[in-house]
């Protein structure tokens, strides 16, 4: 198969020659052989590199989540690298001074809390103010593109982990959610998607024969994108999501737990492709440093089952059941419930709580087939 990124330094540049070009990218912006983009941008005699755009975890990924990320010079390139991560998340005129277009060179990990497809959304914004064209290079979608799982973000609760109203997994290529972005959300730059060849919907990452580059410390594995769209919830939680072990968003826990009970109870759901394995960690950062978590590990038994937001959902019910005085959601600086951000509602709390989530998913169901209905003009691949 061959990226946007190989597509567009082949031919696609021809259309682009002459003008000044900012490039969206970090270490995840790699060809086949593992070449950064910034590279092969910067020696391509056909492209005039002239700026580099950094998103969450910064252009080579050395920036931990929520890290402020700072405007620099790379020492490579001798380029300026100005941060979308800082003291603004949508660039402002004079960041866009030197280029006349963006090109935008991320992987995404198919989950809509992930801030690299918000990055996208305000660039676009920019872009449309500041008459400047937008290219997208797409890149697969790694927890492939035909399962939508979720519900959809509404208005009251809008963050940069939950900006647009899409699902908690997505099923689209970057290349596919920008043009849902300028068609159905009014995010109506010059855009240009260059298209993969080779892809096709019901591809896994690992069916693509790519390295896997992590796009951010804890984007582990295939496993772990597999089950982030339901186990990132829990970081919304007094619960350990795993930041700060070799398993995040695989195993959760916390020192009130029992892991043994706990992996009883959710084996005794029968899980569709899920099991559970108790287990112990000890976080190196974030919740519970150094302390003895007790909890379980998520395994993936048959991908093609997994629900991983109805998986995460079923958890946190179970957890409360068990722990009704020690769990918790715990609520974010501006004192808003960062669960309420992540689940884009403030309804799936009480439902957790109250045993209620079947009634939740019904709900979701009939939101999931509208969102169908909408991205299907956007599809690029079968």
């Amino acid at each position: 198969m061959k990226l946007g990124l190989d597509i567009f330094l082949e031919r696609a540049y021809k259309s682009f020659e002459g003008k000044r070009i900012g490039l969206v990218t970090n270490m995840t912006g790699v060809n086949q052989v593992l070449v950064p983009s910034i590279d092969l941008f910067y020696e391509h005699s056909g492209v005039f590199l002239t700026a580099l755009y950094a998103p969450e975890h910064g252009i080579r990924g050395d920036a931990k989540e929520g890290e402020t990320v700072k405007s620099t010079t790379d020492p490579y390139t001798n380029l300026p690298v100005f941060s979308l991560y800082g003291e603004t998340k949508k660039p402002t005129e004079n960041m866009l001074d030197m280029v006349d277009v963006l090109v935008f060179d991320l992987q995404d990990i198919g989950a809509r809390y992930y801030t690299f497809i918000y990055t996208m959304a305000y660039l676009m914004e920019a872009c449309q103010d500041h008459g400047k064209q937008f290219v997208v290079l797409d890149r697969p979608n790694p927890i492939s593109g035909e399962a939508l799982e979720g519900n959809l973000v509404e208005e009251n609760v809008r963050s940069f982990v939950g900006l647009l109203p899409i699902p908690n997994r997505h099923g689209m290529t970057v290349g596919e959610l920008s043009l849902l972005f300028k068609y159905e959300f009014g995010y109506s730059c010059d855009l240009t998607v260059i298209q993969m060849e080779g892809w096709r919907r019901h591809m896994y990452f690992d069916d693509t024969g790519l390295f896997w580059v992590s796009p951010s410390p804890n984007t582990t594995n295939i496993d772990m994108t597999t089950l982030y769209p339901g186990t990132c919830l829990f970081e919304g939680t007094n619960l350990s999501e795993g930041r700060g072990t070799t398993r995040p968003f695989e195993v959760v826990g916390a020192p009130f737990m029992d892991g043994y009970k706990l992996a009883r109870a959710f084996n005794e759901k029968n899980v569709p492709g899920i099991l559970a394995r108790p287990t112990s960690f000890i976080p190196t950062y974030q919740k519970y440093k150094d302390d003895v978590c007790n909890g379980i590990q998520l395994h993936i038994a048959n991908r093609y089952e997994v629900n991983a937001f109805k998986t995460g959902v079923l958890l946190l019910e179970i957890v409360a059941q068990l722990y009704p005085n020690q769990f918790e959601f715990t609520q974010h600086t501006n004192g808003k419930y960062f669960f309420d951000l992540l689940a884009g509602t403030k309804k799936l709390k009480d439902d957790i709580v109250n045993g209620r989530s079947t009634a939740f998913f019904s709900e979701c169901n009939e939101q999931l087939k509208g969102f169908q209905e909408n991205r299907e003009p956007y599809l690029l691949y079968k």
